[in-house]
């Protein structure tokens, strides 16, 4: 069975420079091998790189214009990129506006939105309370 979560309708998690909203995983919808979400960084956000331990992960660019820097390489994002990036990297993103840097990520095999992050700076909230 088709199942489908609008933008609205997805958990929000609000990650160090960013907010990602979670639509397609395990928890949401019963998926197996992956998770996709939608990460909106404000212009000017530059939040600490971090590593996927166990996820390789894929960006695609919808809107805005920054940087996804790794210890080894600099990808210029703008609408129509999209990134790969292997299990294991250090990554981060810098959004240089004007307007929003968005993003569609995915992650194979599924992660726990923020899991990868500093856990004190993780806040939660309520399913459907986007932005």
């Amino acid at each position: 069975m088709l199942k489908a979560v609008r933008r609205e309708e997805a958990q929000v998690f609000h990650l160090p420079g960013r907010d990602w909203y979670h639509s397609i995983g395990p928890e949401t919808v019963g998926a197996h091998h992956i998770t996709v979400g939608w990460a909106s960084f404000p212009e000017g956000s530059a939040p600490p790189g971090h590593v996927h331990p166990t996820q390789e992960e894929v960006v695609f660019i919808v809107s805005g214009h920054g940087q996804l820097i790794s210890p080894d390489s600099t990808v210029a994002l703008e609408p129509g990129v999209a990134v790969y990036i292997p299990i294991g990297t250090l990554h981060a993103t810098v959004s240089h506006g004007p307007g929003p840097l968005e993003m569609v990520c995915s992650f194979s095999p599924p992660v726990a939105p923020g899991s990868y992050e500093d856990p004190s700076k993780v806040t939660r909230s309520q399913q459907g309370d986007a932005r």
